[in-house]
């Protein structure tokens, strides 16, 4: 079997591995919609690959996803590199994303969080943060679901061992997440 033909087959069975994440996926859509119809914002937030989800997700939330409609509010904590680096300097890593949930999660809010391993610090502390923020969240994890498993409001975690696949359904889980909550949206 080719390299290609093994990352189709690979690709099929993860995602057809997702269905039993349906009813979770359902509540994650619940809880998106209710923040975007109340005048709230999402926050998304990921390391390296997780990192450029985060960015799409929220893109496809604050441009449009299938259909033309209004903009709803949606930050990728990921995109200010130099905020980023600032916290590196003056704080630590572990804090990038913490710190910016502390400046900017109000109640009513939702945090994102994508990570393939379950076991980003930055990430752990970012569930932490919006949790004293009274800010709920959903977890896109990958494995095992890692020592994030367990933290966030709603987990979503793709089975797997290859990080490739997993960020393939990951896609598969925050798109499907966009089609669900964009027909529920008014269009202005």
């Amino acid at each position: 079997m080719s390299h290609l033909q093994r990352a189709i087959e690979e690709s099929i069975a993860t995602a057809r591995s997702l269905s039993v994440l349906e009813e979770p996926l359902n509540r994650a859509a619940q809880l998106v919609t209710r923040c975007l119809t109340s005048g709230k914002k999402i926050l998304v937030c990921g390391n390296g690959g997780s990192a450029s989800d985060a960015t799409h997700l929220a893109t496809e939330f604050l441009c449009r996803f299938m259909g033309d409609r209004r903009p709803y509010p949606a930050i990728s904590l990921t995109a200010n590199g130099e905020f980023m680096t600032a916290v590196c300097n003056d704080y630590h890593a572990d804090e990038i994303f913490a710190r910016q949930l502390w400046g900017l999660a109000e109640p009513g809010d939702v945090l994102i969080v994508i990570t393939t391993s379950g076991k980003s610090k930055n990430v752990v502390r970012a569930l932490e943060e919006a949790k004293k923020k009274n800010v709920e969240s959903i977890a896109l994890l990958g494995r095992d679901g890692g020592f994030t498993k367990g933290i966030a409001t709603i987990d979503l975690i793709v089975p797997g061992t290859v990080t490739a696949r997993i960020q393939e359904g990951q896609k598969v889980l925050y798109h499907a997440l966009c089609e669900m909550v964009e027909e529920k949206l008014p269009k202005n």
